[in-house]
């Protein structure tokens, strides 16, 4: 008989932390006196018992390693369980939202989407905002974490390539799988304070700066302000995209940069297409709007460039009304965002490893076609790519597409128009934030959605933020039997 005792374990744990972070925005509540305060109180005693109760339940199972059953198991488990104890304070507080809308919320910050389901962010209590930003922080820190620990063993989407003992590491001794852990764990909170500074000194009063700084790093995009980073115009936003571009870089680099061998993620062809990619994207945007406008202005290049880079690291920030830019540059902004960041990083989407691993494959087999018995080896920098990598990252470019397309025609039976389901999709499986149509809000807002569209860009999320793979298995009765 399957054993869910691991997963209960390690499930119940995350809950209870999740739990006691709860006390962070109380305590914001407090200061600011509004009375909301008892909301948090309510739901972190709720959230901290269920969890020590289910993680004392299956205390008897620890010591055991999991099996890869369990590994699947847990991963699905805690992008549900966590989002759905995030809702208590969406229920219970100033927005009293439904289960569907609260549900939507949290988990568009859990796994860091960015769409809301919120209207009049201005006026809510700072420790509901503030919470948005700790379940999107969480969330990102999360995924580094599951990217880099579990996906490579659970053989998704070509992640064995990233096996421990695989990395390409220069010449230098990577450490054990723990170790791993708490070198990210440090670099994300040393960039989150970095960012949290940054944007004091440029301005932000310290409850946005704090905010937003959690948000830009876990590349979330929830946002303290209707307007979004459009109420920090200037150097605030320049920051950002600095800080967006980081968090969509592999943290492992950044852990090994940190500790003074800076080559590996200067040479890593990873982001080195990230970057160079982007720079394309920009500079496509700001040539049309001059070819087109005539507009070179620091105002319009500061728009593409950060939206653009928002767009692309699957942050979600909005700065100006994109949709206005032509058609050109909108479907670059839809493209970029099919994209995404590098892996092993906050980025959602695709990723860059595996366009690159496909278009070398798209090349290769077009070489082929002119010398047909020639022998060639698909490398990666400088490492032989297996069949069953590329077999992998095919098989994921293949859901997320058939996803997109699922997903766009079920939204649109829902009575949302094609515009609406085709964005509404995108958002969704790829995890970028914003939609767009006559039901959007002018604040981005989704709230006008009926709840079933609700339903499904809920259940889009966390195929999108797992990379489907890793959910869909679940569903398949012989992976139990294996």
């Amino acid at each position: 008989m399957f054993d869910v005792r691991p997963a209960g374990y390690l499930v119940g744990l995350m809950l209870t932390a999740m739990g006691a972070t709860m006390a962070v925005p109380l305590l914001v509540d407090i200061a600011e006196g509004r009375g909301q305060w008892p909301v948090f109180l309510e739901s972190m005693i709720m959230t901290c018992l269920v969890g020590l109760l289910v993680a004392l339940a299956c205390r008897n199972a620890t010591g055991k390693g999991l099996t890869i059953q369990q590994t699947f198991l847990v991963t699905t488990l805690a992008w549900v369980v966590l989002p759905l104890f995030g809702t208590l304070p969406f229920m219970l507080g100033a927005t009293q939202l439904g289960f569907i809308d609260a549900f939507f919320e949290s988990m568009s910050g859990v796994t860091t989407t960015g769409t809301t389901v919120i209207a009049g962010l201005d006026e809510l209590p700072k420790g509901l905002l503030l919470w948005r930003g700790i379940l999107q922080w969480l969330g990102g820190l999360g995924i580094v974490i599951v990217a880099l620990v579990f996906l490579p063993e659970m053989r998704v989407g070509g992640m064995q390539f990233f096996r421990t003992e695989g990395f390409d590491t220069f010449g230098k001794a990577m450490p054990r799988t723990i170790d791993i852990s708490k070198g990210v764990i440090n670099v994300y909170l040393g960039l989150t304070v970095i960012c949290i500074v940054s944007y004091l000194l440029l301005g932000m009063g310290a409850f946005d700066a704090t905010v937003h700084a959690l948000t830009t790093i876990s590349t979330g995009g929830f946002s303290s302000s209707d307007q979004s980073f459009g109420a920090f115009p200037g150097a605030p936003q320049y920051a950002c995209v600095v800080f967006m571009i980081l968090a969509s870089l592999p943290f492992v680099r950044m852990m090994q940069g940190v500790q003074g061998h800076i080559r590996p993620i200067l040479h890593d062809s990873q982001v080195q297409t990230y970057l160079r990619w982007i720079f394309y994207a920009i500079a496509l945007a700001v040539i049309y709007d001059f070819a087109v406008n005539g507009r070179f202005d620091e105002a319009s290049v500061r728009a593409r460039i950060f939206n653009m880079v928002s767009f692309f690291s699957g942050t979600g920030y909005g700065s100006a009304d994109v949709t206005a830019w032509g058609s050109f540059p909108f479907v670059i902004l839809i493209a970029v965002g099919a994209i995404g960041g590098c892996t092993g990083s906050t980025g959602c989407s695709i990723k860059i490893f595996r366009y690159q691993l496909m278009l070398r494959a798209l090349g290769q087999q077009a070489r082929r076609i002119f010398h047909p018995s020639s022998v060639m080896v698909l490398r990666h920098d400088g490492r032989r790519v297996e069949d069953d990598v590329l077999q992998s990252v095919m098989l994921l470019f293949t859901c997320y597409v058939l996803s997109l397309g699922f997903f766009s025609v079920a939204l649109e039976l829902t009575g949302l128009t094609v515009r609406e389901s085709i964005t509404g999709a995108w958002t969704a499986i790829f995890n970028i934030g914003p939609a767009f149509g006559e039901r959007v809000g002018p604040t981005g807002s989704v709230m006008a959605f009926p709840e079933a569209a609700k339903a499904l860009m809920i259940f889009a999320m966390l195929l999108g933020r797992l990379e489907i793979l890793a959910v869909i298995v679940l569903l398949v009765p012989t992976f139990w039997r294996s």
